[in-house]
């Protein structure tokens, strides 16, 4: 079935932004139109790097793991269970700050794309 993925089989690239990435689902291969679902890995230590997306409006829901998350002027704690709205045009990255990778589903519509991800200047984690 072209509209089922199992996470197992997707392959892992790394995205514009520097995280792991899985996608499930995405426009270019199942037939989702609007959006894309993906699960993003965030080793221990690591973050993303600082971006934006032009026209996505983006959602971060939190597996496993937790971190601190950049979200335009804000900075707060967020751990598995939680769930943030990504705003379109809203700077944002996440520092994995706990003691195991930190996972996350991300749901972007429109769907992802480099071309829609403007990487902005590194602030310190």
């Amino acid at each position: 079935m072209k509209g089922k993925t199992s996470l197992a089989g997707v392959p892992a690239y790394v995205t514009k932004d520097g995280s792991e990435i899985r996608e499930l689902l995405h426009p270019d291969h199942h037939p989702v139109r609007h959006q894309s679902l993906a699960e993003a890995v965030v080793p221990v230590g690591a973050g993303t790097c600082l971006h934006r997306h032009r026209a996505s409006e983006e959602i971060y829901h939190l597996t496993r793991g937790s971190g601190m998350m950049t979200l335009g002027a804000e900075r707060f704690p967020v751990t598995a269970g939680d769930s943030v709205v990504i705003p379109p045009g809203t700077p944002h990255r996440i520092d994995n700050t706990g003691g195991e990778p930190l996972h996350m589903l991300c749901c972007c519509a429109p769907a992802y794309s480099h071309a829609d991800t403007d990487l902005l200047a590194d602030i310190p984690a």
